[in-house]
């Protein structure tokens, strides 16, 4: 049974090395990842700016509430 566990780990080292260099080289693949990259790199900004802004819609409903509740 280990003789098995072996052959396995070498084939998938290989199949490994073999499909890391071919998208290493590839240069379709380097154009996918670069714009894939920069459109979570978009995505996570607009994140961060709409949670900025919820928290400040939140604090002012506070504010109001607050006023509101105090009337």
């Amino acid at each position: 049974m280990a003789g098995g566990n072996f052959m396995h780990r070498v084939v998938s080292y290989l199949v490994n090395e073999v499909l890391v260099n071919s998208l290493a080289n590839s240069r379709s693949f380097q154009r996918f990842a670069v714009r894939t990259s920069k459109q979570i790199e978009d995505i996570s900004t607009k994140a961060a700016q709409k949670k900025q802004e919820l928290a400040e819609q939140m604090k002012d409903l506070s504010k109001n509430f607050e006023s509101f509740k105090n009337q």
